[in-house]
């Protein structure tokens, strides 16, 4: 069973990697090797699986070439659990 997104902000934050790289026509793997990111993290990311913390967006960002506010500019952060 494939594990759930984090939150609908980390489902869409790894959406927009997904489109920015298949735009460059990039597999997941060069992705990763031109942020310095394992392949299969990537694929992590852009599943929603994973929270990515601060680093990890702005390398993202150099190696698609982006400003790293287009990754994640309008996202909300997730409702607190009561």
């Amino acid at each position: 069973m494939a594990s759930q997104p984090v939150s609908e902000a980390t489902q869409e934050f790894g959406a927009r990697v997904r489109s920015h790289r298949t735009r460059l026509g990039w597999s997941q793997e060069r992705l990763g090797d031109a942020c310095g990111i394992h392949w299969s993290m990537v694929g992590q990311i852009e599943r929603g699986q994973r929270n990515v913390g601060l680093h990890n967006i702005l390398k993202l960002a150099a190696a698609l070439a982006i400003d790293p506010g287009e990754l994640v500019q309008g996202l909300q952060p997730p409702k607190p659990k009561n």
